[in-house]
């Protein structure tokens, strides 16, 4: 799993890429410490290369969103697809996200 992350024009974008698993989670966690310190701002994350995630990913991202709607900012998702589409249909986390 890796996370890419760049600022563009005050936002931040972050491309999720591989597999986010039980193994992986914690390294994913820690790779989005950048991004909760700009919980305040624009926060895209691009899912076009990411192929699974599990739910310690799942509570990553539900814990950036809450963090992010607590300091003013914003939170989508885009580009989701495949697997991941339906790990998120299937726990109900499609409801939760700003999904473009």
């Amino acid at each position: 799993m890796n996370i890419e992350i760049k600022e563009q024009n005050g936002s931040y974008i972050g491309n999720l890429i591989g597999w986010i698993d039980t193994a992986e989670a914690s390294k994913f966690l820690e790779d989005l410490k950048p991004l909760m310190d700009n919980a305040n701002k624009r926060i895209e994350l691009d899912c076009t290369k990411l192929e699974y995630i599990c739910s310690l990913g799942l509570r990553g991202l539900l814990k950036l969103q809450k963090e992010s709607h607590a300091l003013g900012g914003s939170m989508i998702l885009t580009h989701v697809e495949g697997e991941v589409q339906k790990i998120l249909k299937l726990t109900g986390f499609d409801r939760l996200f700003d999904i473009r």
